[in-house]
């Protein structure tokens, strides 16, 4: 492939990723959530059409426009055809182009002027369960596949891709209008809209598919729609703001989860001087706007634990029985098996690491933590610290058979050759 054709691939695989989702959100804007199917289609082809047209002619110059009027206008065209398969009337595909061709109505006190940000509330229509509308969200409006959003939800690709039939056959059967709901309700489909971010900011804060660890575009865009979301007269509330300091504090310290080859690095091996202040101080006036409110959130207590550690001066300096504490605080409000593993690490750090496998031990839910590479890492690193290493390998080998970053294959490698050296010694 020439150089010229590679670089209009490498440009339509980043739309396909990153902006395929906003136009479905803008076309389904305008055709109705009954629609949604057709613009998922729509999108797919315009995307495809990109892939080809794009290696031949050169990029243009404003790719997401070419994108999304090629997309319209295949809309269209699939409207047109129905209407004469079905006869309806003439104006209804005059009216369908007017659709497709008005501006988005600008912002005002009660709606959204983001497309995104609109239908992913829209998404949360209470006639939806609580599962289908996150996955929803998170496959039409944030781009992730299948296997992706199993990952988030500790589940498999095939109940994923059940779980979005059944949502979309319960959209067209509600015919639920591209609405946002009235101020006074939009508070109640907040949790889950914060929620679908929360997860598209982890899946950039460390992968679960593809080549890279570090997926830092969607970590910004989870930035960009919480941002919008606490500057908003009837979602500005308490929550946002602390998940919002959540990512500023964990984004501030992205460049430095991996060295230059891309390998991952531990938090007492990071560059803490490459750990960006401006949003560090960003994500600490969050958290006091956070603090306005009479209620704490599961965001509040996990941005007080990334405060915590942002503003340790070094590893050593790291306050663990604060963390630890945070943790308690947390499982009180969650009894998520990841928030119960993660503790034990802050528990190791302050017991040791025979308490830390102790407390691995005492995780009810462990079954689900079993399919995780984490899981077994997390075994292998405290078996090395006492000095088990035939334990300690045993765990790690197993974890690398589950990892499927090409990251964490290399880091679980090293943690093995570590454990062979002090073997031989």
């Amino acid at each position: 492939m020439s150089q010229h054709a590679a670089s209009a691939g490498e440009v339509a695989g980043h739309f396909f990723r990153h902006e395929g989702a906003k136009v479905v959100a803008t076309l389904t804007a305008h055709l109705g959530t009954h629609r949604l199917q057709l613009a998922e289609d729509m999108v797919q082809e315009a995307l495809l059409r990109a892939l080809q047209i794009w290696s031949f002619r050169g990029v243009p110059d404003n790719p997401a426009a070419w994108l999304t009027q090629v997309a319209k206008n295949l809309a269209l065209n699939a409207l047109q055809r129905e209407q004469r398969w079905n006869d309806k009337q003439d104006g209804i595909a005059a009216e369908h182009q007017r659709w497709l061709s008005a501006p988005p109505d600008p912002m005002t006190h009660d709606t959204f002027a983001d497309d995104t940000l609109r239908m992913m509330f829209v998404c949360f229509h209470p006639d939806l369960s609580t599962d289908a509308q996150t996955a929803l969200a998170l496959r039409t409006l944030c781009g992730f596949s299948p296997a992706e959003i199993g990952a988030a939800f500790l589940t498999s690709q095939a109940a994923i891709e059940k779980r979005l039939v059944r949502a979309r056959q319960r959209i067209r059967e509600l015919a639920l209008p591209f609405v946002v709901p009235d101020p006074q309700d939009l508070s109640t489909r907040l949790s889950g809209v914060l929620h679908t971010l929360y997860l598209l900011f982890n899946e950039g804060y460390k992968a679960s598919t593809g080549d890279l660890l570090v997926r830092e575009d969607l970590c910004h865009e989870a930035i960009r729609l919480v941002t919008l979301v606490s500057q908003h007269p009837a979602t500005q509330e308490p929550r946002a703001f602390a998940l919002l300091a959540l990512m500023l504090l964990n984004a501030a310290r992205l460049k430095s989860r991996t060295d230059d080859a891309g390998h991952l690095l531990r938090l007492h091996e990071q560059d803490r001087s490459t750990w960006d202040q401006s949003l560090i101080h960003q994500g600490i006036t969050c958290l006091h706007h956070a603090a306005q409110g009479g209620t704490i959130s599961v965001y509040h207590i996990e941005a007080s634990i990334a405060a915590t550690h942002c503003l340790a001066a070094d590893s050593a300096a790291t306050d663990w029985p604060r963390i630890l504490h945070l943790y308690d605080q947390l499982l009180t409000l969650t009894h998520s098996p990841v928030t119960e593993m993660n503790r034990a690490v802050a528990v190791a750090r302050v017991h040791g690491p025979q308490a830390g496998l102790a407390a691995l031990d005492a995780i009810s839910q462990r079954a689900v933590l079993e399919i995780s590479h984490l899981y077994h890492a997390m075994r292998g690193t405290f078996a090395a610290e006492l000095g088990h290493t035939t334990a300690a390998l045993a765990h790690f080998r197993h974890a690398k058979t589950l990892a499927t970053l090409p990251a964490e294959r290399t880091f679980i490698t090293h943690r093995i050759e570590e454990c062979l050296r002090a073997g031989e010694q």
